[in-house]
């Protein structure tokens, strides 16, 4: 057989550093379409990643026509669940871009179209896939933890605004922290708990920071005016078996304690966080224990063991399930438990009250 054929749409940031270089890097697809509403950025990328004759658009609903395997939505987060709708009942594969949706009600829409069309979906969740978000799935897979009953989704900056593109326009892309890497911690957490039946959330967001003029930003100054999402977000879940999931996010924030995509889970059995690397803590021998696995294969000076980054583990996943080889690592289902979290926090905070779902 040959490469697969897969079209992009949306060739921004997320598109050209993310998913376009491992799609190369995994050598089982080649790009034959590129569409952004600035013709410029497809045309661009299409240079730098797609075959020789590419075709490139501006009109999304154009590339789906195409004979195509499988289609990328690397879209702002409103545009998520229309592109990936049109290109599933075109008879695509589809990887889209986290978060799933701008809300749960899109979300629905996209877990329906795939069923509908009966193709592959899943969500661009690459935290997944590092070495020690694996190490700890199959540890909760093992039952070394025991019964998850308690844990923390955490994601904090301390001063990183992304300041480019729509990320500070709440219209485009539904919030900010919160949706853009407050999901990646949440995602991490409900997976290793193999939990997806939230019942209740509380959340608070806040707009503190946002009126900065000379904020130490990473990524330079934001223009207050501009800086429409909230500058951090809170929530708490109750989930249907009684566990709790404390929830907490930001681009700034007067802490020191920062870090991304991290998750802390209690069980009856053992606790396991990412604060300073992963790290398990149980009892053993009625003594208390605590154990970092290594994850550096670095035997010597120029070799590192060989394995994949996140995002090529993620490309080889999605499109080795499409040619039929294994099993999608994020379901859609699983996705849309994820937004459906994010809704609710944003909901109690607008309604000042808990959300039951």
């Amino acid at each position: 057989m040959g490469k697969l054929k897969v079209g992009v749409v949306g060739c921004g940031g997320i598109a050209t550093q993310k998913h376009m270089p491992s799609i190369i890097k995994t050598e089982l697809a080649e790009i034959v379409a590129l569409c952004d509403i600035i013709p410029e950025k497809a045309e661009k990328s299409a240079k730098e990643f797609g075959t020789p004759d590419a075709k490139t658009f501006t009109d999304y609903k154009e590339l789906v026509k195409l004979d195509l395997d499988a289609v990328y939505v690397c879209t702002p987060n409103r545009s998520h669940s229309e592109i990936t709708v049109a290109a599933l009942d075109a008879g695509k594969h589809v990887m889209c871009e986290k978060p799933m949706a701008i809300n749960y009600a899109e979300a629905l829409k996209m877990t329906e179209a795939a069923k509908r069309s009966g193709k592959l979906l899943t969500i661009g969740y690459q935290n997944r896939y590092r070495p020690d978000s694996l190490f700890l799935k199959r540890e909760c897979e093992d039952g070394v933890l025991g019964d998850i009953y308690y844990a923390k989704a955490k994601s904090i900056r301390r001063r990183a605004v992304p300041t480019w593109g729509v990320f500070l326009n709440e219209y485009e892309q539904g919030g900010g922290p919160l949706i853009d890497i407050g999901t990646h911690a949440l995602d991490l957490t409900l997976w290793m708990m193999d939990n997806y039946a939230p019942k209740s959330v509380t959340g608070a967001v806040f707009h503190k920071l946002n009126g900065e003029t000379e904020p130490a930003n990473a990524f330079g100054p934001w223009n207050p005016t501009e800086f429409t999402v909230e500058d951090s977000a809170f929530g708490f879940v109750i989930m249907e078996n009684g566990a709790v999931i404390q929830l907490e996010t930001s681009w700034a924030l007067n802490s020191r304690e920062v870090g991304e995509a991290r998750t802390l889970l209690c069980g009856t059995k053992a606790g396991a966080d990412m604060n300073d690397g992963l790290t398990i803590n149980g009892i053993r021998h009625n003594r208390q224990y605590e154990f970092k696995p290594a994850f550096s294969k670095k035997g010597v000076d120029f070799y590192d063991g060989g394995e994949a980054d996140p995002q090529t583990r993620e490309q080889f996943t999605f499109l080795g399930a499409v040619l039929g080889r294994n099993p999608l690592t994020v379901l859609p289902e699983q996705a849309a438990a994820v937004t459906r979290i994010l809704d609710a926090v944003y909901e109690s905070a607008k309604l000042g009250k808990q959300v039951t779902l």
